[in-house]
Parts: C-alpha cells; structure tokens; sequence
C-alpha cells in the first residue's frame, strides 16, 4: 500500500471517528446513553486531540517522504563514491544515521496509526452493538457485503461448473500445498477457523470465506442457523470439525478433491469486508492413498476460479523453501500474464531471513525481480511460529515484533507498507472493492440480457404453461398424487367386492377343480363325497386359502392405486410428472406392508363359511348351478383347445384353412378314436384306465398299422374322460335345477343327489364373504395405510434435490429453473447497486 493510499485511509478513519462521537452525542435517549455519555462531556477536547493527532500522523507521513529521499540521495552519493574510489566514513555514518531515523519513524508512525485504528475499531463495535439491538435503523456496511455474497452463492448453485459467465469479483487465494495459505486466510479473519494437519492435504473443497463487521465475532454456514462464538475455542473445534466434515462429505468416492464449494461467513469487529475462496493447495506428485488425478484437478479448480477476469488473485507463496520449487507461479502468470489483478504474498518470512544466505534474494522477490510473473503489489508477512496451537493474538505479536526488529526494514530492502497482514489485509479490500465498483453494472446488464433472451425462448416454445419450477411442478405433482390416493376411499364397496371376487377365484379355481371337485367326484356315493370334500377344504383352509386371498387384496390394492395414478386426466394430464408419478407408486408399495394378523382373522372367517351347508332359498340355488356351469364350461373349453391341439385340425378346417395334420396328431387322432370307443362301451368308467385296457388299445391301434406308446395312450385318455366328465357334469348341473326341493328333504327317497352344486356354493359364499372382509380391510385400514406411506415418500423425495432432478426433467423444466435463478440473480444484483451507491 503507497503512502497516499494510506494518508486516504487514515482520514477516512478520523472522519468515521468524528461520526461515531458525533451521533453518540445526538443519541441520549438510549439504553447506550451511560456507555456514551463520557463522549458527550469530553466532546471538544476529543475533537482537538483527534485533530492534533491527525496533524501529527501527516507530519511523520512528511517526514518519512522527506528521510527516504537523503537516504536515497545519500546512497547515490555514496555509490557515486566508492565507483571512484573515495569513500569517506562520515558519508557512511550519514547513511546509517538517516536509515536508523527513517526506521524510528516509520516505527513511530506505526505505533500511532495501530493507536487509532484500535480507538476506531472500539467505537465502531459499540455502534454496531446498538443497531444490533435495534436502536438504528439506518444500512450498515456489512450489509452490503452480505447482500453480495448471497449473489455469489446463488450464482454458485446456478452454475456449479463455474463457466465464465460468471465475472463477479472475489478474492481467489491459490498456492503450493503448505505454502501458508490457511494461515494468511486465518490472519485475516482473526479467527483459527480451518482444519490442519502436518503435511497433509486439508483443503480438499473451494471454501468461500465472507468476511464482514458485525458487533460479535461468529462465523455461520450459509445452510445453517448456527452461529460459532470465535472467542470461545470448544467453538472454534466445532467450527474446524464441521468444515472437515463438510469437505470430506463433498468428496466423492474415489477422488481427494471436489469442485463443491463451502459457503461460510465470518463477522466481527474490524474486519475487512470482502469475498475470499480458499482453493485446494496445488500440488507437483500425487502421493499414494490420492486419486490419480488429483494434480490435474486441483489445476482445473484453480484455472476455473482465476479464468474470471475481475478476480483477484492472492498468490501465496512459501518464503522458507527455494522459489525455484514454485509450481503456483507459473500458474498464475498463465492466467494473468500482466499482473492486473494479482498480488504476491511471501510467508513465512521469519524462516526465510534466517535460511537465506542472501537477504537480496528476499528483496528480488518482492520486487517483482525474481520471477516473471507480475503482480499489483508484493507483501512479506509472517504467520506464527508454525505450532498450531497458537493464538491469533500472540501470532499478531509475534508478527509485529519480528519486522520491528527485521534487518529487512533496517535495511530498507522490504517498505513499512508491505508487511504484515494487516497491511495485506488492507490492500486487499481496497483492491477487491475497486474491482466490483468497476465490473459489477457490466455483471447485471448481461444477466438482464439473459433474462430476455429466456423469457423470450419460454414465450415461443410454451405461450399457454405458467413457469414453474422444479419445486413449484413438485408441489403440483404433489397435490395431484394425493388427491389420487383420495380417490382410493371414493371406490364404491361393490366394485372393490366384485374385482376381489374375481380376482380370488381366477388364483383359486384350479386348485378346487383339480384338487377338490374332481377327485371327490370319482366316489362311488354322496357320503364319500361329502368326506373327501369336507376333509380337502379343511386343508386348503389351513394352508393355503388365507395367503392366497390376502395376496389377491393386495395385488388389488396395487392395481387400483396405479390406475388412479396412470391413468390419463384428458386435457389436463402433463407428461411431466409421468416418472415422479412411477417412482412415488414403486416407492409407496415397496414401503407398504400387510397386516400380518389379517390372514388369521381371515381363516377363521373363511373356515366358517365352507362349514355352512344350508341353502336357504331357490335364488341362492339357480345362483350356484349359474356359477358351476360358467366354471365348467370355462373348464371344458380349454380341454377342448388341449384336445385339438393334440390331434390337429379337423376335416372342415383343413379343407377350408388347407392345412394338415402331422405324423404325431395323426397318431393321436387315431388314438382319442380308440379310446372314444372304449368310453361309450362303459360310461360308468374310471378316471384312470387299467393296464389290460392299455395294452388292448394299443394292440387295436397296431392292427391298424399305427404304433403308440403306453404313456402317449394314458396322455391322451386323461384329456378324453377329462372332456366326457365335464360334459356330464354339466348335464347333471341341468338336471339339478329342480333339485332345491330334494336337497331340502336332503335327497331322502330321490334318485337325483346334487352335492356338487352344494359344493359349489360353499365355495361362491366363501368368496363373497372373503372379498367383503378383504375389502372392509382394504377400505379401513391398507388404504389410509397407503394414503400415509406416499405422504412419507412425497416428503422424503421433497428433500431430495438429486432425486428431484433425475424424476423432474426435460427442456421446459430446465427453462423454468434457468429463468428463476437469473431473475434471483438479476434482482439481488440491482439491490447491491443501488446499495453500493448510496454507500458512495
């Protein structure tokens, strides 16, 4: 910093100071007015001392001016002198006596503008404590800082890939891995705020650091409520613990770095504002448990971050090693070849000036001599004595006490203004300032040209949606999910009654056919079918029966749920919330689980209902013989398709369609011919055919020139009598429908037996008992059930971002979130403005 920057300073100071004494005079009727009121009785002879004071501190600024000048004429002199070989002591002693005055000066100077700056910094809190309580109303700074970090973090998640539509300035802090960056950063905030570790990779994430004054000195992430009390060290642990937390959580499997930045703001008392982001040190190896492209990513962090044309580049680099091992200067040269917008820090300073053989090397080094790259200005700082356990205050002393003492100043090699960090910090503020005084309207008109140009995209692609966003579209989604699940209660009793029945009795039906009806059918008389029946629904009640049917519920559930929610709306259907839709009917039906006690109630119920024989009227009657012949004739069609498939088509197909039979239906064929025979001859015939009866078919079948295998003759008879016993039972189902008033005198002194419709209304009343208490589940509990679970999952995928993006997609989506975000950003940009100016 030139000595005019800092003349400008220090009367901004003293005017500050006046201000601040001023309003605390005005002010009487506040709590503060104790805390001010010595202010007020010593008013004039505080402004007398501040402006002699100020007089005093242009006096040293003069006479500083005036002893660098005969030091540097003196040293002409003296050069002069010795090129022509006449070197006088007294010239030298003149020298020596002007540069240990010039150093006192500069000390004295020092010492006063640190008086000052401290007396500011102690009025300045105590105004900001009162308009923290409320007392003024009136825009402070930190305001304006704040206003344009939350700028920067909405263009952050707007563009997370950083391209270079982003040119609003911040601080960008690079360097070599343990080159001191963290500390310089830390020096600045006057807080030990990052993670450390001894050699080890720390900053493994771009943290965006907001500095700005405040009463109180905290710190808080930019998605969290709580605030970190500096002062207190179990907070400063938290604060570190959770920044590590933070930055691991960002990295991704299998890498070290990530491009995710972490937003966090400082506040405090006497802080510089302004928008710093520390970036992962760069390294020149990767080292073992390191993804192997670290290197070339951190390169690419640092590249996307320093590409921004009005970002300003603090380049850190490590005093205490050999320049020659910087890989950060090249960098940086690269990305600002004349240095307008860089400017150089040397750490470790203290290190440097015992190690260095040659001091010169540190004065080639901040005068820009040493490497090629260019900078705004250089600084020398030094921050601790490398023990982490150090305070930022002792580190301050430390710092101050070491440059007092530097041969670098005595010896003019390194200037007053280019040391310590509160110089650097000054520097830096002013410079970041001055950048977005310049850049940031061009910033704003090129968002609004954005604006239009998207606005205008949205107006000829999609002239009749209103723009919603993604949240705005998955609150809408939302509404329409549960109004659906809604519906689920608005299904009449009769329908869900109905599907269930059917449902249950397409699971069912084979097996009491196959299982039950059938072979109870083969017995000789009514009471060994009634046992055989009796004994086999037991056991189907038991086992299987109440699975099945909650199976069914289920499945039912299910189908009814994605009808509701695939089902087209006309008009008003938007393909848009097809996937969300999917995915909230997947997730809320993997989520959902039965009742586990239904199925014990249900057996019990449906055990009840096959044990009542008594059918109490005629209607209940035509009913179940309705149901058993549509059960049949269902039954005796397939068998008829399986017997045709077997022997081929017959002769009308065949003459009409010109198809034929092959060699196997043509054996088949003959075969069912043969046993027809055999099933007229005796139509009291068992199910099964007996081995003599075989082996005479197919002896009948040879002396016809077609050979046969026993098993293909077996095969063939069960579909045969399979087809002979349905069509029977279907005539007997005939002959029962006069039936109801012998099964009423239960079949006494009648030669017509109907147990096989009995049977058959078991099993229809069992199904409607079952449905009825499947759906009364369905209706008072698995629907509310379900209703509840997709609540869950709508809320889970709400705070879901990821999952959001990947089921809320396409153009008209990424249109709508593009126009929200450059609205949001042109908006807060105009707000800064018009803040910024009224600042000026």
């Amino acid at each position: 910093m030139s000595l005019d920057t800092k003349r400008k300073w220090i009367l901004k100071m003293y005017d500050f100071s006046l201000n601040i004494s001023c309003e605390s005079v005005m002010d009487t009727g506040s709590p503060g007015e104790t805390a001010f009121r010595a202010t007020d009785q010593g008013y004039d002879n505080d402004k007398q001392f501040k402006k002699g004071l100020l007089g005093e501190l242009i006096l040293l600024q003069q006479q500083i001016q005036q002893h660098e000048e005969e030091a540097r004429r003196a040293g002409g002199q003296y050069n002069m002198g010795s090129s022509q070989q006449k070197r006088k002591v007294s010239d030298k002693e003149k020298i020596d006596q002007l540069q240990e005055e010039l150093l006192r000066t500069q000390l004295k100077y020092q010492r006063m503008l640190e008086r000052l700056e401290k007396e500011n910094k102690e009025l300045r809190k105590l105004v900001l404590q009162r308009d923290d309580k409320g007392i003024h109303q009136r825009k402070l700074k930190k305001s304006l800082i704040d206003m344009y970090s939350e700028v920067l973090d909405i263009l952050s998640d707007y563009d997370a890939s950083y391209n270079t539509q982003d040119h609003l300035p911040r601080v960008v802090v690079v360097g070599d891995q343990s080159a001191g960056k963290t500390s310089v950063l830390e020096m600045i905030a006057q807080a030990r705020i990052f993670p450390r570790g001894s050699g080890e990779m720390m900053t493994r994430s771009p943290v965006k650091v907001t500095l700005s004054e405040g009463p109180h000195h905290v710190a808080l992430f930019k998605d969290s409520s709580r605030e970190f009390d500096l002062t207190k060290e179990e907070d400063l642990a938290a604060l570190r613990n959770e920044i590590e937390i933070r930055m691991r959580n960002s990295v991704k499997e299998g890498c070290t770095v990530s491009t995710e930045t972490i937003s966090l703001s400082v506040k405090g008392p006497g802080l510089q504002r302004m928008v710093l982001v520390d970036l992962p040190g760069v390294i020149s190896t990767v080292t073992s448990g390191m993804a192997p492209d670290t290197k070339e990513t951190i390169f690419s962090i640092s590249k996307a971050y320093m590409q921004n044309p009005n970002a300003i580049i603090l380049c850190i680099q490590d005093g205490s090693v050999d320049a020659e091992r910087s890989i950060v200067t090249d960098l940086v040269s690269q990305m600002d070849p004349q240095g307008k917008r860089t400017i150089f820090v040397l750490t470790k300073v203290d290190l440097a000036e015992k190690n260095v053989a040659s001091p010169s090397r540190i004065q080639q080094i901040i005068e820009g001599k040493l490497f090629p790259m260019k900078a705004l200005g250089y600084f020398a700082v030094v921050t601790g004595k490398g023990n982490s356990s150090e305070s930022i205050e002792s580190i301050k002393e430390y710092e101050e006490e070491f440059f007092q003492n530097s041969k670098l100043l005595k010896t003019c090699m390194l200037k007053a203004h280019q040391v310590t960090t509160k110089n650097l910090s000054l520097a830096v503020s002013d410079c970041f300032w001055k950048m977005v005084r310049e850049s940031v309207e061009q910033q704003a008109d090129a968002f609004k040209a954005t604006r239009f140009n998207l606005e205008t995209e949205w107006k000829n692609n999609y002239p009749r949606l209103r723009e919603l966003d993604r949240n705005e579209l998955f609150e809408k989604a939302k509404n329409e999910i549960l109004d659906e699940v809604i519906s689920l209660t608005q299904v009449t009793p009769k329908h869900w009654e109905e599907i269930l029945q059917k449902t249950l009795w397409e699971r069912v039906s084979t097996h009491v056919i196959e299982n039950i009806y059938l072979p109870a059918a083969q017995t000789m008389n009514s009471g060994t079918f009634n046992t055989t029946v009796d004994i086999k629904l037991k056991q189907w009640t038991d086992k299987q029966l109440p699975n099945k049917a909650v199976e069914v519920a289920w499945e039912t559930l299910q189908e009814e749920f994605s009808r509701f929610m695939t089902e087209p709306k006309g008009k008003e259907h938007d393909d848009i919330f097809d996937k969300l839709k999917q995915a909230v009917k997947e997730e809320s039906i993997k989520r959902h689980k039965w009742n586990e006690r239904a199925e014990d109630s249900l057996r019990v119920i449906q055990h009840n209902a096959l044990e009542d024989r008594s059918i109490s009227d005629k209607q209940q009657w035509d009913a179940a013989i309705h149901f058993m012949e549509e059960t049949l004739q269902s039954r005796l069609k397939d068998t008829e398709s399986v017997i045709e498939d077997m022997v081929g088509p017959d002769w009308k197909k065949r003459w009409l369609y010109w198809i034929g039979r092959t060699k196997e239906q043509n054996i088949r064929n003959e075969t069912k011919n043969e046993l027809e025979k055999l099933i007229k001859c005796s139509e009291e015939h068992a199910a099964y055919l007996a081995n003599d009866e075989v082996t005479t078919v197919r002896k009948n079948l040879e002396a016809r020139g077609v050979t046969v295998d026993p098993c293909l003759i077996k095969d063939t008879w069960h579909q045969i009598y399979r087809r002979y016993f349905l069509k029977a039972a279907l005539n007997h189902c005939n002959l029962c429908r006069r039936g109801f008033y012998y099964y009423q005198r239960h079949f006494v002194d009648s030669e017509l037996e109907c147990n096989d419709i009995v049977l058959f209304w078991r099993i229809q009343r069992m199904l409607a008992i079952t449905a009825n208490t499947l759906r009364q589940q369905l209706t008072n509990t698995e629907v509310r059930r379900l209703e509840k679970n997709v609540k869950e999952v709508l809320e889970d995928f709400a705070e879901d971002n990821e999952k959001k993006v990947k089921l809320l997609t396409g153009k008209r989506v990424q249109l709508a979130e593009d126009l929200k975000k450059v609205r949001e950003i042109q908006e807060k940009l105009e707000a800064f403005i018009e803040a910024l100016h009224q600042e000026k």
